[in-house]
């Protein structure tokens, strides 16, 4: 299951998990057409792909959500949690109350949904949660407290899981990710939210001098939710150049 996988990371997720050999379920928020042409892409080759719609703030939704995935499937052993928010850049002082409960509402309180109505059918036997966290936890990046703080909690929600779950079986870990040449971060350099200067400055403090990209996320993920980590839980792996070092 990976929750949010039209996006570019989120669709090289869904492709390295069909590579791997297993069923995929996805889904998408607004963009039908692009989960559509992902579905029949990564459908080719004779691999089972559905995708579904979820607004993960709407918890009845969710709920609804699961209760689909457990009468459809025959079991559900992971979840990757890869939702990206096209949020601004702004300095802490900058951000409104309605802005920062609106990102919250999203990304925290979207992961503890995904979280309570998925746990049941993981329990069953065993699982894994992958969240795609930010390397920004390592390092504070100027001006993304809307990306970072949020994390902060789930990461946190994460250790828990880690801890309290275990004895069912159940994993849970994060990839940090950092500048990942793909998505919202292609979108605001277009917009020249991140100009050359900027870059510059990112890759001298990288110990390797290039941005990442998806299929260097979609490994990672791969690893964790693969029985190669079945001893590996309530850790971070930072795909991320060497951000923080």
């Amino acid at each position: 299951m990976v929750i949010g996988g039209t996006g570019g990371v989120g669709r090289t997720i869904c492709e390295k998990l069909v590579e791997a050999g297993t069923e995929v379920c996805f889904t998408y928020h607004n963009n039908l057409c692009r989960a559509e042409q992902i579905v029949e892409e990564l459908s080719r080759g004779g691999a089972r792909v559905a995708c579904r719609p979820l607004d993960v703030r709407d918890e009845q939704a969710v709920a609804a959500f699961f209760n689909h995935v457990a009468s459809t499937y025959a079991g559900l052993h992971t979840v990757v949690m890869a939702t990206g928010y096209d949020i601004p850049q702004l300095h802490i002082s900058e951000v409104s109350t309605a802005l920062w409960r609106d990102v919250i509402e999203q990304d925290l309180n979207g992961f503890f949904h995904v979280v309570r109505h998925s746990l049941p059918l993981l329990r069953a036997e065993g699982g894994s949660y992958v969240h795609i966290s930010s390397a920004g936890l390592l390092k504070w990046p100027e001006k993304d407290v809307l990306s970072v703080a949020p994390k902060a909690a789930i990461e946190s929600l994460i250790q828990g899981i880690a801890k309290e779950e275990g004895k069912y079986r159940i994993r849970a870990n994060s990839v940090l990710l950092g500048v990942i040449e793909t998505g919202i971060f292609l979108r605001l350099r277009e917009k020249g939210v991140f100009d050359e200067t900027w870059c510059e400055e990112v890759l001298k403090g990288l110990a390797l001098k290039r941005f990442g990209q998806p299929e260097d996320v979609a490994e990672a993920v791969l690893y964790l939710a693969s029985s190669r980590a079945s001893y590996v839980t309530g850790q971070t792996i930072s795909v991320a150049g060497g951000y923080g070092v």
